[in-house]
């Protein structure tokens, strides 16, 4: 639905003196402030995002009624787009709103960005890898950032293997190679942090332990790793157990970059659930 269409018609091919074209303007508008809820909610249940973007546009009402992330016109688009076990499961369980729920599944992993190796499960949010020996496997999300801050949470739900790695890549990047490496951070387009070893690799060299933590702990399966890209002071940081393991690369380039995992252990499964903007404290 264009725009035009959302507020009466197309005026401007009308032919119609400027003073009577701002008259049946104002008049759409306010027709359209007139609708009810329960309206609205049929309405909205039938179009896009692209469409929803242009309804906020329209009037304050729609504005504010769109902006509410937990009505039902967000609830339904989750219920037709996202699998049934995903909204009973507890994969979303740190996304509070249906509008955020289903912002990030169009965040998930790419079914089309990956190794020959790995598909993504229909659930949208997990990926699978397929048990072949001397391969390392990547993945990356659907929507790279080149622009603001943006937080996701990652977990193992099988063994690591000798070298499991997540953070960012860009487009670049490869997604296979041949042998066990560390494949996320082997070149110059990829930052990744390998849980098996505590160890910083970008360009191909380990860039020091982390956390800078004496005897650090290692990572446990199931538990989630929150990734915290800043665009705006081009770092990369961590988090585990909602604490704050501080930055661990400075000074990334401005790109576009996806969230992005290597794995190289069979039939291992890695989930990722794109959070939005963190909250700082």
């Amino acid at each position: 639905m264009k725009r035009g269409k959302v507020l009466g018609g197309n005026m401007a091919a009308a032919g119609l003196p400027n003073a009577l074209k701002g008259k049946l303007h104002g008049k759409s508008i306010s027709m359209a402030a007139g609708l009810p809820k329960a309206v609205l909610e049929v309405l909205f249940g039938y179009l896009d995002l692209q469409d929803l973007r242009s309804c906020s546009l329209v009037c304050k009402k729609w504005y504010e009624y769109l902006n509410d992330e937990n009505n039902d016109v967000w609830r339904m688009h989750c219920v037709h787009r996202l699998a049934e076990q995903v909204i009973k499961s507890d994969i979303l369980c740190n996304v509070p709103t249906w509008k955020s729920r289903l912002r990030a599944f169009y965040y998930a992993w790419n079914p089309n960005d990956c190794s020959k190796n790995v598909y993504v499960k229909s659930d949208g949010f997990s990926f699978h890898r397929n048990p072949v020996a001397q391969s390392t496997d990547s993945v990356r999300g659907k929507i790279g950032f080149h622009a603001g801050r943006h937080a996701w949470e990652i977990w193992w739900e099988g063994p690591l293997g000798t070298v499991a790695v997540v953070g960012i890549a860009t487009k670049d990047a490869p997604v296979h190679c041949h042998g066990y490496v560390a494949l996320l951070g082997s070149d110059n387009n990829s930052w990744g942090w390998n849980l098996v070893d505590n160890h910083l690799i970008h360009n191909g060299n380990s860039h020091g332990n982390y956390p800078l933590l004496n005897n650090a702990p290692k990572y446990q399966v199931g538990e989630r790793i929150r990734i915290i890209l800043d665009c705006e002071d081009n770092t990369l940081a961590f988090e585990r157990n909602h604490e704050f393991l501080g930055v661990a690369f400075r000074g990334l380039p401005d790109t576009r970059l996806f969230p992005a995992v290597s794995a190289v252990y069979g039939n291992t499964e890695v989930s990722m659930v794109y959070l939005g903007p963190p909250l700082d404290g």
